[in-house]
């Protein structure tokens, strides 16, 4: 069988820029949602998607989740190299859902709260679960599924890829059979348009017309977030569709990654140290420029909001704040410990006299 997709990613009415990135091909389909306030989240999913998009090729089965695993591996230790280089991008990250196909078999890739469902005769079924506070209130029966809709924290995540050895994917896997419909998407569309909607939608219309449906589905809700999806329908094996050329959208389309050297190697020259990003083959990658700190990429908005019509950067540095122990500078915690002994000190000895 082959895939027959359709994929886009849009900044959306409100958001100012896009940190959306999505990858598709005949045997990969992904959608990153960066994240992180002040930090990049566009450089977040254009890294998840640069390493997933090296390990695409067409492979057994067997060999998938080897190779899944493997290329996350590599995003997660690269983000954490590019927070090293730079401070300021401590907190971005990146939520990751996606898969590679062959042969019948779906073997997905998932972290965060984008999210994949599956259309099989009339009924749409969520093939991923949502790594999110909110999901976890739901689980333990706190709360119902239409109150966490509603949910102003809605969008808190327990599980991103964000350079911390932390957080592990899930790696769920599916039998396709012929005439299944799948939808891949950022919460900019699950986030806002519910299940039922979204199956209505799906259901009986062409890709590209129930691509653009569910698009403006999302826009009518709001549109406050970017919105990015992939459509793909399972279809009789087609060697026109086997030969499509892979595509990139979203931030990952245009976002450059400093190449910088891995924290702690030894010998390395710095901030500014670069080793040349190579592909599966080992051949360097065209197109990314080494860059200072203060130049990388933009580091303005995140992938949304806590509530409906927030837009403002405020608002965005407290969307998606991953529940995680981050690195601390201790310069700032050494400094108030020295003073306050001072102040200690001081106080004593003139109590003394």
């Amino acid at each position: 069988m082959s895939l027959d997709y359709r994929a886009h990613s849009e900044t959306g009415p409100v958001r100012r820029n896009n940190q959306d990135s999505a990858y598709v091909s005949p045997t990969m389909l992904v959608v990153a949602d960066g994240m992180g306030g002040a930090a990049a989240g566009d450089l977040a999913s254009s890294v998840a998607i640069a390493e997933l998009k090296r390990s695409d090729a067409p492979r057994p089965p067997d060999e998938m989740l080897e190779v899944l695993a493997g290329a996350m591996n590599r995003a997660n230790d690269r983000l954490a190299d590019l927070i090293a280089w730079d401070h300021q991008l401590d907190g971005m990250g990146t939520t990751v859902c996606g898969a590679m196909y062959g042969q019948g078999v779906l073997q997905m890739v998932h972290i965060g709260d984008s999210r994949a469902y599956l259309l099989r005769d009339g009924d749409l079924a969520r093939l991923t679960h949502d790594d999110s506070w909110v999901q976890s209130l739901v689980d333990d029966g706190k709360i119902t599924e239409a109150e966490a809709a509603v949910h102003p924290h809605r969008s808190l995540l327990l599980k991103v890829l964000n350079g911390q050895p932390t957080h592990d994917p899930d790696y769920p896997t599916l039998a396709l059979r012929a005439g299944d419909r799948l939808l891949f998407c950022s919460d900019g569309l699950c986030g806002l348009v519910d299940d039922q909607r979204m199956r209505e939608l799906m259901l009986g219309h062409p890709l590209d017309r129930a691509v653009t449906s569910l698009v403006d589905a999302a826009h009518r809700a709001g549109g406050y977030d970017n919105i990015t999806l992939i459509l793909a329908d399972v279809v009789p094996f087609d060697p026109t569709l086997q030969a499509a050329p892979p595509q990139t959208l979203g931030a990952a389309e245009h976002v450059d990654i400093p190449k910088v050297a891995p924290a702690g190697v030894p010998g390395d020259n710095g901030p500014t140290a670069i080793v040349p990003a190579v592909d599966a083959a080992g051949v360097p990658e065209p197109g990314d420029q080494a860059v200072p700190p203060d130049a990388a990429a933009p580091v303005t908005g995140a992938s949304g909001t806590s509530a409906p019509m927030a837009g403002t950067d405020t608002d965005e540095r407290i969307r998606y704040t991953p529940m995680t122990r981050r690195r601390r500078r201790k310069w700032p915690w050494i400094t108030a410990i020295a003073v306050a002994l001072v102040l200690i000190g001081g106080g004593l000895f003139g109590a003394y006299h």
